[in-house]
């Protein structure tokens, strides 16, 4: 594939990006083009004066012959004719006569005024000219008209030899306005309105840099998508309240959902409760870091996590990744390398102290800092090394010699060491770390982190020569990336009607009642 044929394909998707953003806020722009279309009719309504007009048609004709008669007229009399239409409006604006239509119509306004108030033209580039006037006053508009039919013809026969006009279509005072027209007015502002808002809504979403779908994350970051997790917070758009994030970023959802007797029930964001589209998800990219290693003679794998960006959820992989490695009966131990901001010993419920900063300054040995996690009702656990106290200087620890040795010690008695560090676009420290990883896993959130960052926190990653595995995509919404949530719900919604399905749930039904027998049996 050549350079231009790239070129080509960036270019539709952008294209296909605008057209899906005008689509979604179509409403957004057809309230406002309406609301542009109100506000143009009132204006209209209240502060445009109202226009009359009244006008009067004069047939021209080049000789003095009595016009009724019936005589032949041959084309050079018609041609003479509509040359002569030019040479009477001239006569028409001239102040001579504008200055006795206004003493005749007692009209109260200079000649100049009256002047802009009467408009002359050929009708069809025929030898019949049409006399507009234009007043804000109906009577006024008639009173001038009607002047001018009474005194034009005498004005050109004593002004032009043998030439004569008379009149084919007699003024009518006007009963309704002819200025300003409401109905077209508010046609162009509801236009306007609309086209000016697209254009806002194109040059928005031109210049906007937030990735909102795998294509735009391609574009700045070749490493493969290796999972697109949805989001667990909410059945539909991002609820970014459970996660803990800081900042919130456009298409935000708060909204907690209720649970019994109206209390709020967090959603289940690690373990094996979380929602099947989110364990699948988990379990694909189990799958595909398996394969990234089939060549490593390596038995011990260390995988980072860090993400251009605090808040896109590298930690809650972190722990999905450990859980789900640990499902296999693995050794999995996870490690809270983020020392500024720990949130592991939170999220998981083991002690905060000792952890891994006491052990790099030497105040503790390495069993005193490991934990045995093992998350509620789950049968499967892994081990879990906290932060510990926040150091001054997490970057000096984390790039010292001891911990080079601590991971390797780790190496020799754990098959996954999972290391959770800090987003490398805003802190070095993951850096510092990345060199001693098999492989380091960036998430990146949708509708969060934006193309330059990420672009950043890859080429700081590629400066270090630190192998990335590939790309987390978290917090996807329904039908963005190549399986959304709608792909996980049909293929839920399958397995479960399908023979398997019914064959589990009848032998779920049966050990449940076999224990619940049992449990009897052990009361009497």
């Amino acid at each position: 594939m050549n350079e231009q044929t790239k070129q080509e394909e960036y270019v539709e998707i952008d294209l296909q990006r605008i057209i899906s953003a005008l689509w979604h806020k179509i409403w957004v722009v057809i309230l406002a083009a309406l609301i542009i279309a109100l506000v143009t009719f009132l204006v209209c309504f209240h502060l445009v004066p109202k226009q009359y007009q009244s006008a009067v048609r004069f047939y021209v004709n080049n000789n003095d012959l009595n016009l009724g008669a019936s005589i032949d007229l041959s084309s050079a009399d018609i041609t003479a004719s509509r040359d002569l239409v030019q040479s009477y409006i001239t006569i028409l604006e001239g102040w001579d006569f504008l200055g006795t239509v206004k003493t005749q119509a007692d009209v109260d306004c200079s000649v100049n005024e009256l002047r802009n108030m009467i408009a002359a033209e050929s009708v069809n580039e025929t030898e019949i000219f049409e006399v507009v006037v234009t007043s804000t006053d109906p009577n006024e508009a008639f009173r001038i008209c009607q002047q001018i039919q009474e005194s034009l013809p005498k004005k050109i026969d004593d002004t032009i030899l043998g030439a004569a006009s008379i009149t084919v279509d007699k003024p009518v005072e006007p009963t309704s306005h002819s200025s300003p027209n409401y109905q077209k007015c508010t046609i162009i502002g509801f236009v306007v309105g609309f086209l000016l808002m697209a254009v806002i809504v194109i040059l928005q979403e031109v210049f906007d840099i937030t990735i909102r779908s795998e294509e735009d994350m391609q574009q700045v970051c070749k490493h493969p998508v290796l999972a697109s997790v949805p989001d667990m917070g909410a059945p539909s758009k991002g609820s970014y309240y459970y996660y803990g994030y800081g900042n919130k970023r456009r298409g935000t959802n708060t909204k907690k959902k209720k649970g019994p007797a109206g209390h709020s029930a967090a959603p289940v964001l690690f373990g094996g409760n979380i929602s099947f589209a989110a364990s699948e998800a988990y379990k694909l990219l189990r799958t595909k870091l398996q394969f990234s290693f089939v060549d490593d003679d390596n038995k011990s794998r260390v995988i980072g996590f860090s993400s251009a960006l605090s808040g896109e959820g590298k930690s809650l992989s972190a722990v999905n990744l450990a859980y789900t490695l640990s499902q296999l009966d693995k050794k999995v131990i996870l490690i809270d390398c983020d020392m500024r901001r720990p949130t592991l010993a939170d999220k998981l419920g083991v002690k905060k102290v000792p952890g891994l900063s006491g052990y790099l300054t030497g105040q503790h040995g390495l069993e005193d800092t490991i934990q045995y996690c093992n998350l509620k009702n789950e049968e499967t656990a892994f081990q879990v090394i906290a932060a510990g106290q926040n150091p001054p200087n997490p970057i000096e620890l984390l790039s010292s010699a001891k911990m080079t040795r601590f991971l390797k010690q780790l190496r020799e008695r754990f098959d996954y060491i999972i290391l959770d560090l800090p987003p490398v676009g805003e802190v070095s420290d993951a850096m510092a770390v990345a060199k001693e990883t098999d492989g380091m896993l960036l998430v990146v959130r949708q509708n969060y982190c934006d193309r330059v960052v990420l672009k950043e926190a890859v080429r700081q990653f590629d400066f270090i020569d630190a192998k990335i595995l590939g790309v987390v995509y978290n917090c996807t919404t329904e039908n963005s990336g190549r399986y959304g949530k709608g792909y996980y719900k049909r293929y839920y919604r399958r397995y479960y009607r399908s023979y398997y399905g019914r064959s589990y749930r009848r032998y779920e039904g049966a050990y449940m009642k076999k224990t619940t027998d049992n449990s009897t049996e052990e009361k009497k």
